[in-house]
């Protein structure tokens, strides 16, 4: 049953919470802890994981934390823009050190 709860929530909730975050993506604590409550809350009520801290519960249920992911998406991102994926100019959006 567990399995089947965080199959949905990483199918159905998560793309949500997610989405296009590399454009508004949070900066005020208040913010991110605002989005963070979403993935806490679930799995502080799935059976058995209610008393565990975060970062347990993350780790049995193999989730990653919103904010790693929305750093990953970020890096992607970056990536995308400085090797010319996207049609974007690279210069407008990033300032690269020449060392």
């Amino acid at each position: 049953m567990d399995n089947l709860l965080v199959h949905a929530y990483k199918t159905y909730v998560r793309p949500l919470v997610e989405y296009k975050s590399v454009v508004w993506s949070p900066f005020n604590l208040q913010d991110i802890d605002a989005v963070d409550s979403v993935q806490r809350r679930f799995a502080k009520r799935l059976p058995g994981l209610g008393m565990c801290p975060y970062g347990v519960r993350l780790q049995r249920l193999n989730i990653q934390t919103l904010e790693l992911r929305r750093l990953h998406s970020d890096l992607i991102w970056c990536y995308k823009i400085i090797f010319g994926l996207v049609d974007m100019d690279s210069c407008d959006f990033l300032l690269l050190a020449l060392l």
